[in-house]
């Protein structure tokens, strides 16, 4: 008996049907069956079905004399079922890679629970990406089971059936079924759920909600969507039969409306001269299934009301929105002259000679090297004000206590930034801040880099999407000073970043830590034991792909590859922090502890000094994690793809830092091996460290402080002048003030 029957419904969706058959044979997880239900579609399904039958017998297709409907098809397949678990998979949606192993083990887990509810992102025409707004309710489940009545919110989740798996013997002793018509996943959905006895959830997106231009049933102009109706006749109908449930009455009453009044709302659902049926008879449905001293109050309000009454509400609530709309503006507007009023009024008074303004990865905090260069002026020069801007408050109150602050765009703002002599920063400022004369900024960078910047990417459409490249060089021309770490860094500033700017050897001010041993709680702080080997997977972001993420490495196998006495710690790079790469599977395997996931670390020298290996692609964590002088592998398995999109200063597999795998057979290797650490490995890490960290000394903060913000003179190499561009003064001679 197979773990899972997936039902896959079929009519007219030729298209689409091979991803999707695809995407369920080629799973990592074997143990299923694939029962198709062709329901007499005209036009080639049926044939496609039989194909994929004839080579491959986990696949069984059951062709309907006469079109069903999606529901009648779905219980058409249920009697051919023998799995413990279904699986309702719409045939123009895809299952994610790993998913039926991901759902399969928290299965196991949670000891086979009648419900599991997993996490899915909607794909786009266009090619969009978006994971569930409410994602999470599941991670807020943890890990033990629970009811309804134990976890309302899990009600709250789309009701639709193809987003959870069930025990077909919970399914068959409850005579659960599908009704014919529009919306059929609502009576399927609330019995499930509020009869099961145990559900679990799965904070993992495992499958791929396809959002198609045109086809999709649901936004088919139609009657048919009254079926709503009946299908809300039958729920209540499902809890009038059963007294224990009596309590959700007052939540589903309040369901039906909204859902109700949302159909109605969409423009692209009802005919316009059905419109106002469909309202009477959803008010009708309201009065004669609300409970007795039910609330009836926000949008469900109008139910007690007219069509008319409804209709004016809804043109009075557009017209509201259009003038809240315009007074925003209005408002805006109005603000921004004020702002920048304000800004003039401090423009004319002098430079404070010791205020010092910081920032970091836009706004974010004391983070990189600006935060290295304010902790070391504090020391070295505490009569230098620093103040740091940041994007809001709830990023202000992450701060340290004592960190002065403004928000950018603020009235604070306004005054600090127009009087600093000081600027550090690690991007490009705002470009409405204006550089005085005689202020001083002072640009950081983000390390060294790899991949293609600035002005480089304009033969790179893709990487460039959305990214103004003469403004960029605009806000860059206000630099003064382009700390660099290496001379590879100089040579690629000068070109991707024509402007007038004068680069100083001074190092990293981030790797100072890193350079002078520094140490941290990271394995403390995520329970790793303290002879555990780590290992630090580190990728970064991909151009060819629209959300960024690609799993180039499948995580569980490669922790479990690693064996006893390691521990498998993963940094996305931070652009992916918020999107759906989290829900691929990292959120899940970091519960289950079967990898560490340091994303959300705000500091990345304690994640690479908690590191004994890293293995990475085309990051430029590589050139950090050098300045340790600990193993480096490189896997390079989309190589060209990425070259092609992004583009290379270099090619890093030519040069690399330590060996280069190209397929995760070979990754699994060099770690089996122990080659990961050997003698060539360190050869190619010391030819790496002497070209990419010739200038990380550990005193590149007390450099950046004393030669450009105090004017002192240090020991130190040179300042390289970028030939063609205005020269700064001297950074290694005192400055007279």
């Amino acid at each position: 008996m197979p773990r899972f029957s997936l039902i896959v419904p079929c009519f007219k969706v030729q298209g689409f049907l091979r991803e999707c058959l695809d995407s369920v044979l080629g799973q990592s997880f074997g143990d299923f069956e694939l029962i198709a239900v062709d329901d007499c579609s005209p036009d080639g399904c049926g044939a496609i079905l039989d194909e994929y039958a004839e080579r491959d017998p986990r696949v069984r297709v059951l062709h309907l004399p006469e079109n069903v409907g999606l529901g009648r098809a779905r219980n058409a397949g249920m009697p051919a079922a023998s799995g413990d678990y279904l699986f309702f998979l719409d045939s123009d949606d895809t299952l994610t890679p790993g998913a039926l192993e991901a759902i399969a083990d928290r299965l196991a887990e949670a000891e086979d629970p009648d419900v599991l509810v997993f996490d899915y992102a909607r794909t786009y025409w266009w090619g969009g990406t978006r994971r569930n707004v409410l994602a999470h309710v599941l991670a807020e489940a943890g890990a033990r089971t629970f009811t309804a009545a134990d976890r309302p919110r899990i009600l709250d989740l789309l009701m639709v059936v193809w987003n959870k798996v069930y025990r077909r013997e919970f399914v068959t002793a409850n005579g659960f079924a599908f009704p014919p018509g529009y919306y059929e996943d609502t009576p399927w959905t609330f019995p499930v759920l509020l009869t099961a006895r145990r559900i679990a959830a799965l904070d993992r997106i495992c499958l791929n909600y396809r959002q198609r231009r045109q086809g999709n049933i649901l936004s088919t102009t139609s009657r048919k969507h009254f079926d709503v109706h009946d299908q809300y006749e039958r729920v209540f109908a499902f809890l009038a039969e059963r007294p224990e449930l009596a309590g959700w009455l007052p939540y589903l009453h309040r369901k039906m409306g909204e859902h109700c009044l949302d159909i109605l709302a969409k423009p692209d659902r009802l005919p316009p001269a059905d419109k106002a049926e469909f309202f009477r008879r959803t008010a009708r449905m309201f009065r004669a299934h609300r409970p007795p001293g039910a609330l009836v109050d926000g949008e469900v309000a109008a139910l007690t009301g007219s069509w008319t009454g409804y209709r004016l509400r809804r043109l009075a609530a557009g017209a509201a929105r259009r003038a809240a709309r315009r007074t925003v503006r209005a408002r805006g507007t109005a603000a921004a002259r004020a702002r920048t009023g304000w800004a003039a009024l401090h423009a004319h008074r002098p430079l404070d000679e010791d205020l010092v303004v910081y920032s970091a990865s836009s706004h974010r905090g004391l983070l990189g090297d600006p935060a290295a260069v304010y902790a070391a002026a504090r020391e070295i020069a505490p009569r230098l004000r620093g103040v740091w801007v940041v994007r809001d408050a709830e990023t202000a109150a992450l701060l340290p206590p004592g960190v002065e602050h403004v928000i950018v765009g603020s009235r604070r703002y306004l005054e600090v930034t127009a009087r600093a002599k000081f600027f550090v920063n690690d991007v490009n400022w705002p470009g409405a801040l204006a550089k005085r004369p005689g202020s001083v900024h002072i640009h950081t960078h983000q390390g060294t880099p790899l991949k293609y910047l600035g002005a480089d990417l304009r033969d790179k459409p893709g990487a460039r999407l959305g990214f103004d490249v003469p403004q960029m060089l605009r806000r860059a021309d206000r630099w003064d000073y382009s700390l660099v770490a290496n001379r590879h860094s100089e040579l690629v500033w000068e070109r991707a970043y024509p402007c007038h700017f004068t680069s100083v050897r001074t190092g990293s001010p981030r790797n100072d830590v890193l350079v002078n041993g520094g140490s941290g709680d990271f394995r403390e702080r995520h329970g790793i034991p303290a002879d555990h080997t780590v290992v630090l997977y580190a990728p970064t972001r991909r151009d060819y792909r629209r959300a960024g993420h690609a799993d180039r490495i499948d995580l569980a196998r490669f922790a479990a590859d690693l064996g006893a006495g390691h521990t498998l710690v993963v940094r996305l790079h931070p652009s992916l922090a918020n999107g759906p790469a989290r829900g691929m599977g990292i959120a899940e395997l970091a519960r289950r502890r079967i990898v560490v996931d340091a994303t959300d670390e705000p500091h990345l020298a304690e994640v690479l000094l908690a590191a004994d290996a890293l293995v990475t692609d085309y990051s430029a964590v590589m050139f950090d994690y050098a300045v340790l002088d600990r193993p480096i592998v490189v896997h390079a398995d989309d190589q060209d793809a990425f070259t092609a999109s992004r583009g290379t200063y270099l090619d890093i597999t030519a040069e690399p830092p330590g060996h280069v795998t190209r397929s995760y057979r070979e990754l699994a290797r060099l770690f089996a091996s122990g080659a990961w650490r050997d003698a060539k490995a360190q050869r190619l890490r010391a030819d790496f460290r002497a070209r990419f960290c010739e200038f990380d000394d550990g005193r590149a903060a007390e450099r950046v402080v004393r030669t450009l913000l105090l004017g002192e003179p240090m020991p130190g190499p040179d300042e390289v002048r970028i030939p063609g561009q205005t020269a700064a003064p001297d950074p290694y001679r005192p400055v007279i003030r």
